[in-house]
């Protein structure tokens, strides 16, 4: 008897959307804990760096990309302001939700919080803003925006 081993995919998941909100299923490693077990602080920007990254990646807007344009373009993080409301631990299965708003020339504003079942964990309010190599800021690609588009939410965030 041979043992059934199911196919899968060897690429990462980006994630999936719920109607306007990104949801990128995390697990929780040992190398995201402190020496207790809980997720240390600095892991959950991770995971919302991560968030972030897949939603675009969902949409077709890929890093590599920005940078292989005639003059390279990145995103750097303008303002992230951090809540946080409940530990995480080794082994949990987490969901990180993103949304993102109404963007404008270099802007781009985010929700993101990042669940444990139905309890909300972390939240999170993030500008990122595009910027070439010389750290000089630059709007945001025609691709980028128009990719982004449809998913956003057409309003200023609450917090802006």
């Amino acid at each position: 008897m041979t043992d059934h081993v199911p196919h899968s995919s060897p690429h990462p998941s980006h994630g999936f959307f719920r109607d306007k909100t990104h949801i990128l299923p995390a697990r929780v490693y040992y190398e995201d804990t402190d020496f207790s077990g809980v997720v240390y602080h600095g892991a959950f920007v991770k995971f919302l760096e991560r968030g972030r990254t897949e939603y675009l990646r969902a949409l077709g807007v890929h890093h590599k990309e920005m940078l292989a344009m005639d003059e390279p373009i990145a995103f750097t993080i303008q303002r992230l302001d951090i809540e946080y409301l409940r530990p995480a631990r080794i082994d949990n299965a987490l969901e990180i939700r993103t949304v993102f708003y109404k963007s404008k020339g270099a802007r781009l504003r985010a929700d993101q919080s990042v669940w444990l079942d139905d309890q909300e964990l972390v939240r999170a309010h993030v500008t990122a803003a595009c910027i070439n190599l010389e750290g000089r800021v630059r709007r945001m690609p025609k691709f980028v925006a128009d990719a982004v588009a449809p998913q956003v939410i057409p309003e200023d965030p609450p917090w802006a």
